[in-house]
């Protein structure tokens, strides 16, 4: 009898505890600084994408959602070749050398993709890379063939080093910016961001750190020289968490503060921003993938961390790639581990993590400026084969749908009070690996709307019960809201679902296409409803499954 007592006792308390409500309070006067749309950054390996079929159709897409222009950042935009498109490579031919070695200048293709964001109201952050084939130390091999399963170092050709001449690279640099004043105009290219290079602190460069100074300081000098208002910055170094790449960031902010220029020989170089960039690390645990979020949060940290002792304390931070891991080519045919990408694990760990790093942001008091979300599309892929992109043959992922709510977000940052939440200092220590999921808000608001985000996230790719959901929203200066609720999870927002649904098709009808379409897009749990808030507060309910993000937007006069 004793037993079985004691056997009833712990299951009422195991469901209760699974099933308390997370109580989450929003009071609209407790308002902070803006929410800085960090998130309206996005970035790609492959950059004659952008101007194909699927690749436009996503960036119209995105610059839609966005209040505020887009910044767009891709790789090879000074690599030779003809333009063709392949994983992990992309090629512009900006800069040749006729016979007698001569710089030959053509823009045709670097201007097929910038007409291409500015038509659609975005803004290149213009990364000034990689190694024209007549202006590297060693030239062959240059093309890669890459694809995944082959060896990775396999992509670091002829373009990963240094040039054979400074003075002709800079001069490169120098010719880029001036024409594209003369196409985009003086206003327009100021708006712009120019970044030296991609992650030197790995084999992305071939040189040494003095070298990457080199480059750096003949391209920031050249930058100046055709737009004295241009802003330009560096170092995009990758993982701050790691010894070494802590060294190369601090050697390049003391660098520009202090060291030699290697362009004009004066002491210092310009430094308009500073850039790195921050990672997760996934992997299979018992058959399912578990994402790990505490790397990509500690290299955040510790890159804010170095900034700060730096001289560049109050110099914007973009963090120009800001990921669950590193290769979005690799899919979850040959990297099981990328298996998440596909379904809402992703669209509810990047609520998660960018979240985190606003609160990282505010702990640290840094000026962050931008998060890159390194994901896009790949033109003429099988449907849904894990690559990390935003859609797939031109069909909305999951992930996107998190950047819609976002769109949705604007005003003042809320505070938000959550008993439940796990604490920031667990998430940098472990993750969301324990007993409890991360079931949190961010919330904004400004004169007539608000909008809290909340997730339900936890690493490990298993199946939960829902979570109950109280949100309650106090001081609302209205007697009566609009409300909409907006949901990501399996039957909301999800083409992946939708296409499985189908039997996972490879050949898709036209009918299919558009029910995938419409899937894609993000939806409405529920129909919009008029609420009459009592003495300015009103109390929100709700179911959230796990891997699911809700959107709750009021709207009021």
């Amino acid at each position: 009898m004793k037993f079985s007592s004691l056997f009833l006792l712990i299951v009422i308390s195991t469901f209760i505890y699974n099933t308390v409500a997370a109580q989450i309070t929003v009071d609209l006067k407790q308002q902070g600084k803006p929410l800085q749309p960090l998130w309206a950054h996005f970035g790609y390996d492959e950059p004659n994408y952008t101007y194909m079929k699927d690749g436009k159709k996503l960036l119209s897409e995105i610059a839609a959602l966005s209040p505020v222009p887009v910044y767009v950042r891709c790789h090879n935009l000074l690599t030779t070749g003809d333009g063709t498109a392949a994983l992990k490579w992309g090629s512009t031919n900006a800069y040749t050398e006729d016979e007698k070695g001569n710089p030959v200048y053509d823009w045709h293709i670097v201007d097929s993709i910038f007409d291409t964001y500015i038509q659609r109201g975005m803004k290149p952050l213009a990364e000034i890379g990689f190694m024209p084939e007549a202006l590297s130390t060693h030239p062959q091999p240059y093309r890669h063939y890459w694809k995944p399963g082959v060896k990775y170092d396999s992509i670091y050709t002829g373009w990963a080093y240094p040039p054979n001449d400074y003075k002709k690279w800079g001069e490169l640099v120098y010719q880029w910016v001036k024409h594209s004043i003369l196409r985009y105009g003086e206003a327009e290219v100021k708006s712009w961001l120019w970044e030296v290079w991609n992650e030197p602190n790995i084999s992305y460069w071939k040189g040494t750190e003095e070298e990457y100074f080199m480059i750096y300081d003949y391209a920031a000098d050249a930058v100046k020289r055709a737009l004295p208002a241009a802003r330009v910055g560096g170092p995009a170094t990758t993982g701050p968490g790691w010894d070494k790449a802590a060294a190369w960031l601090k050697d390049f902010l003391l660098h520009c503060a202090e060291g030699k220029n290697y362009a004009t020989g004066k002491k210092g170089a310009p430094l308009d921003f500073i850039s790195f960039h921050a990672k997760g690390s996934p992997k299979v645990v018992d058959g399912h993938v578990q994402m790990n979020m505490s790397p990509q949060v500690n290299d955040v940290a510790k890159g804010f961390e170095i900034v700060n002792a730096s001289s560049y304390k109050r110099l914007p931070i973009y963090i120009t790639e800001c990921d669950p891991e590193g290769c979005a080519a690799c899919g979850m045919a040959t990297n099981p581990e990328n298996a998440y990408r596909n379904g809402t694990l992703y669209s509810s760990y990047t609520a998660s993590s960018f979240a985190r790093i606003y609160d990282l942001a505010a702990r640290y008091k840094v000026n962050l400026a931008g998060l890159t979300n390194w994901s896009f599309e790949f033109e003429n892929q099988k449907w849904f084969d894990g690559f990390r992109d935003l859609a797939t043959n031109g069909i909305d992922k999951p992930v996107l749908n998190v950047f819609r709510m976002y769109g949705l977000m604007q005003g003042n940052k809320i505070i938000v009070e959550n008993t439940n939440q796990i604490p920031l200092d667990s998430i940098l220590k472990n993750s969301v690996h324990g007993s409890s999921a991360d079931i949190h808000a961010l919330a904004g608001a400004d004169k007539n709307t608000a909008a809290i985000m909340v997730w339900n996230y936890y690493d490990a790719d298993v199946l939960n019960e829902a979570s109950p959901v109280t949100v309650t929203i106090k001081n609302i200066p209205a007697k009566k809201i609009l409300l909409q609720h907006y949901r990501i999870d399996k039957d909301h927002s999800n083409a992946y679902e939708a296409w499985k649904q189908m039997g996972s098709p490879q050949n898709i009808t036209d009918e299919q296409y558009k029910q995938l379409e419409q899937a894609g897009q993000l939806q409405l749990l529920n129909s919009p409803e008029w609420l009459n808030t009592a003495n300015g507060e009103a109390v929100i309910h709700f179911s959230l499954p796990r891997q699911a993000v809700s959107l709750l937007r009021l709207t009021y006069q």
